[in-house]
């Protein structure tokens, strides 16, 4: 693997070496200097960007507005003049000019953006093919909420869900989750996804506000030009280029974070950034950045009950309920049936059989821990960057750019995960010219000190007191107080008492000692079996290799193509704790490839413009995926109408592929073949869990069934004449009695068991492929008087061979001579099964739609007002909810943003408002209680929540100064089940810019 990163570095380096040797032939130079200023106030332009067309020569004006620029070439030639919030200018250079005078106008008219997202190339946003969202440098900079991915909130159609300060994943377009892996985030063209998780940890390891210059997001399908998993939509965020923005620039922000039910409501936070670029002349430049946060996390506070059992719902507590597992507490998952305890312990010696009689069918779980006694809430995030450009000639640029990462969060998966010390580094070297690309980098993920909450919560339970005896000394606890004439919840009170005296208490050294022991030690993978010191530590080095290409055709004249191809490398590293290995011990490598094609002609005297592409993608343990894409615009003035037809397809990440992990609820499989060969699946069949529940509501029902339990005290007699007849038992009716009313309990279960056997049918699994859409749009982009700009859009989306996660129950001792086995008792009692959860395509069709309108409108005085409202929903979900199945749609079906503005309402001052609103919907995944995510009661909460911010410029320190808060309601909310209550944020900041006009 090393040697293939370093040929790909080395030939990108040669290749960069030729060009800069080719380049030294001597050529015509031009020289052209002169000032740009403002066209109103007339005053001078510090940093504006002036290009060669057609090449990546240029510079910027100086601290005072001035330029030099040499060309090697003859005239004529063009140069642009840009600048964010200005009109481009392009001027024609006949000649040398020592003393060139422009002018730029402020842009007032609204959608005059370039993006490149949509289609590999640049073009007015207005002409776009598809929808496009952007915010460029103006608008991060006066976003309402404490940092610009915050404010993704705001854009058309987009949900957030908050795992953390620092950690939050964004989604279009319906199935959001924590760690969407339905979107793609790229910064510089590198995909900013962990390898080892298929996912981006939010911004905490991405870039810095200081040293972004655009944002650009595309909602719904995006495979055929993108790729793999690009399926729900891609974020494409871009950093500024050394050559044309210079100088220094620093951020200092600080503020309080408050939410009522934290540890410590109220607490601070601090954010410091700083980026300094040099150009050293006009052929080399760089930049360094770094950038650092601190503070204490929203917490996980959720403690309704979860378990949905012993006939309570999510108002249960551990007072009232025995089986209470809470939504942010650990180690509550750990569960028994009482009566099979109390089985258990009479077959032992250790509870008088009489007792049996008093111990019902009640589940009982251990005594959990809060979140915030386990996880790691002092988050902190470090950013550093540096690149080097060299223009090796005026077409050609070499970048050799390093990002890296470092930080504390915490993530909602299965269970939640203590991201402890994470970091990720990235690595490029590329080549640019202005219609084409060579592009080679790597990923390096370290998960640090990152464990799972849960996996720790059982393991200090399990490091003070295994569960065997902690459940044997509470049933026995409790036949003693019953026996003694307690009432029920007594008796489970002092039960509790007895098997939980010398619990291990949240910040003791002793609790604190059995914490550092799991989280220092890794999970349990399939080779490891130390009892009783169970490993919580997540381990996670794996690597990701990746070199792609682009060129865009310019030379042929009927049509414009672009062609591009790529190669990438998954090397899976968890040091044999999360992923399965092969024959050799290894963990093992995944390889892909694609490549592209895309023509796009213009027609009807430019009014229409068609675009069409198709892409190919080959995974190694899957079948080729094609995908196409066909769209047509048509513009009429400033309106244009658009419709597209996209197909987009996912490949499971590598953990779905290769995944082996105990967690507390199941273990975690690929869904691979090489797992149904090495858990026996031919041989020992598995259920699903909604079978196995059917089965079991079956079974209790049958158990208080007259016949049933008349079948069983008849065999119960039978049993007692032939231990008599055998002189095993006394012919005494007492003895007889006592030996039919010890002889029930057991009987009972197995012709209830025998009754409803047919109930059991076991799961096929079947082939394991990528998760494909086809999506259909419509939309329109327009503008209205130069004021007023007007963009919707609606879409159909047809889900196929979607991926979800299926819950299988197994034997864990299957015995064709046990009756419990062979009957299918053994599935009903955490002792005797195994329990896994496995991806699997649904066989169902999966159909969704949904539209969005987006309004901006600029009043008088520099005031501007706008908003967009959004709708998704499932088409067919009677449909699906016929089948039991649970797609995670975890989408509202209506959410709005309003805002309000004023970038200078008078002279440096300016504001801006947002209020965000959305509907209640109902959150499904893994992290969820099977019984409540089954009953559909996971709903998460509506809610709205007001952002603002007021900025003053203080033009003679070169400076911004912003105070604002996000959330000022004060009314908190989560977005996703588990996650923590998001408070308010009110923060000032002060940054400073060399260049700041």
């Amino acid at each position: 693997m090393k040697s293939f990163t370093k040929r790909i570095w080395a030939s990108v380096f040669t290749l960069a070496l030729l060009v800069s040797i080719g380049s030294s032939i001597a050529l015509a130079q031009t020289t052209i200097s002169g000032t740009v200023t403002d066209s109103e106030t007339k005053e001078t332009l510090v940093g504006v960007n002036i290009i060669v067309k057609g090449k990546v020569i240029g510079t910027i004006t100086d601290l005072s507005g001035k330029f030099t620029l040499n060309v090697n070439q003859e005239p004529p030639f063009t140069l642009v003049f840009s600048m964010v919030g200005y009109n481009s200018q392009e001027v024609e250079i006949t000649g040398g000019v020592s003393n060139l005078s422009i002018s730029l106008s402020e842009s007032s008219i609204l959608g005059q953006e370039v993006v490149i997202s949509a289609s590999r190339v640049e073009e007015s946003i207005l002409k776009s093919p598809v929808s496009v969202e952007k915010m460029d440098i103006i608008a991060i900079r006066e976003v309402p909420q404490a940092s610009f991915y915050d404010a993704l909130n705001n854009m058309k159609g987009v949900e957030m869900s908050t795992q953390s300060l620092t950690f939050k994943s964004f989604n279009t377009r319906g199935f959001n989750a924590n760690g969407n892996v339905r979107t793609v985030q790229m910064i510089d063209g590198m995909d900013n996804q962990a390898p080892g998780l298929n996912f981006s940890v939010g911004n905490i390891v991405g870039i810095s506000e200081l040293d972004l210059e655009s944002v650009e997001l595309l909602p719904g399908a995006s495979s055929a030009l993108y790729g793999p998993n690009a399926i729900n939509g891609i974020l494409l965020m871009n950093s500024k280029n050394p050559f044309q923005y210079q100088g220094l620039s620093a951020s200092v922000k600080s503020g309080i974070m408050n939410e009522s039910s934290r540890s410590n409501p109220s607490t601070g936070f601090y954010d410091f950034s700083a980026r300094y670029a040099k150009a050293f002349s006009d052929k080399v430049a760089f930049k360094v950045n770094v950038g650092y946060l601190r503070a204490d996390d929203w917490q996980a506070n959720d403690f309704r009950d979860q378990s949905l059992i012993n006939g309570f719902g999510l108002s249960g507590t551990r007072a009232t309920n025995p089986g209470y597992n809470g939504v942010n507490t650990y180690g509550d998952e750990s569960s028994q049936n009482m009566f099979s305890v109390a089985q258990s312990l009479v077959s032992l010696g250790l509870l008088p059989s009489a007792a049996l009689g008093i111990i019902p069918q009640t589940q009982v779980s251990r005594t959990g821990y809060a979140e915030r006694d386990l996880a790691d809430y002092g988050t902190k995030s470090l950013k550093l960057n540096a690149a080097l450009h060299w223009r090796l000639n005026d077409r050609v640029e070499a970048i050799f750019q390093g990002n890296y990462g470092f930080g504390t969060t915490v993530y909602t998966g299965a269970d939640r995960y203590s991201i402890a010390n994470f970091n990720l580094g990235q690595y490029k070297a590329e080549l640019r010219g202005s219609h084409w690309y060579l592009r080679a980098y790597t990923t390096q993920e370290r998960s640090g000190d990152a464990f799972a909450v849960g996996i720790a919560a059982n393991a200090i339970n399990e490091a003070w007191k295994p569960s065997e005896t902690w459940f044997g000394q509470y049933v026995g606890a409790f036949a003693q107080a019953k026996l003694q004439g307690a009432s029920d919840d007594v008796a489970h009170a002092a039960a509790r008492g007895v098997a939980d005296q010398g619990r291990l208490v949240p910040g003791t050294d002793a609790f604190r000692q059995a914490l550092a022991t799991t989280t220092s030690t890794p999970i349990p993978g399939q080779f490891q079996t130390a009892p009783r010191r169970i490993g919580s530590q997540f381990v996670d080095k794996t690597n990701l290799y990746h070199v792609e290409g682009s060129y865009q055709l310019k030379d042929i004249k009927w049509a414009d193509f672009v062609i591009g191809a790529n190669y990438r490398i998954y090397a899976l590293n968890s040091e044999k704790t999360l992923f399965a290995v092969d024959e050799n011990g290894d963990e093992f490598r995944i390889k892909e490839y694609g490549g592209y094609i895309q023509g796009a002609k213009r027609m009807f005297n430019d009014k229409f413009k068609l675009t069409g592409s198709v892409r190919y993608d080959k995974n190694e343990n899957f079948q080729g995926q094609w995908s196409p894409r066909v769209s047509g615009v048509y513009s009429a003035g400033n309106h244009n109408f658009r419709a597209s037809y996209q197909t987009g397809f996912r490949i499971p990440t590598t953990q779905d592929q290769y995944i082996d992990l105990v967690t507390p609820q199941a273990r975690l499989l690929g869904g691979l073949p090489l797992f149904r060969d090495r858990y026996n699946f031919s041989n020992n069949p598995v259920y699903s869990l909604s079978t196995v529940s059917a089965y079991g509501a079956a079974f209790l029902a049958s158990t208080q069934n007259p016949a049933i339990q008349q079948l069983a005290f008849q065999e119960a007699q039978r049993r007692a004449a032939a231990a008599i007849a055998a002189g095993q038992l006394p012919n005494d009716p007492a003895a007889i009695q006592a030996f039919i009313t010890a002889a029930l309990p057991q009987l009972v279960p197995l012709f209830a068991a025998q009754a409803n056997q047919d109930k059991l049918t076991s799961f096929q699994l079947t082939e394991f492929k990528p998760e494909r859409v086809k999506s259909y749009e419509i939309g329109y982009k327009g503008l209205f008087s130069n004021r007023l700009l007007v963009d919707a859009y609606a879409y159909f989306n047809k889900f196929e061979n979607f991926i979800g996660g299926q819950v299988l129950i197994q034997d864990a001792a299957p015995n064709p001579a046990n009756p419990a086995s062979a009957l299918g008792l053994n599935l009903l009692s955490a002792n005797t099964r195994n329990v896994f959860s496995i991806p699997v395509n649904r066989t169902e069709t999966i159909r969704s739609w949904g539209w969005a309108l987006g309004m901006d409108y600029k009043l008088p005085k520099n005031y501007s007002i706008g908003g967009n409202v959004s709708f998704n929903t499932l088409s067919n979900l009677s449909e699906l909810a016929e089948t039991g199945f649970q797609p995670a749609f975890n989408t509202p079906e209506y959410r709005y943003v309003f805002n309000f503005a004023n970038r200078e309402v008078v002279k440096n001052l300016g504001f801006a408002l947002s209020y965000r609103w959305q509907g209640e919907f109902v959150w499904q995944s893994s992290f969820v209680g099977p019984a409540v995510s089954a009953s559909q009661q996971s709903v998460m909460p509506a809610f709205g929540t007001f952002d603002a911010q007021l900025s003053y410029k203080l033009k003679s320190l070169k400076s911004i100064l912003k105070v604002g808060g996000s959330n000022l309601f004060n009314d908190g909310y989560r977005q996703a089940w588990g996650n923590p209550t998001v408070g308010t944020m009110y923060f000032v900041s002060l940054t400073f810019d060399e260049f700041l006009n």
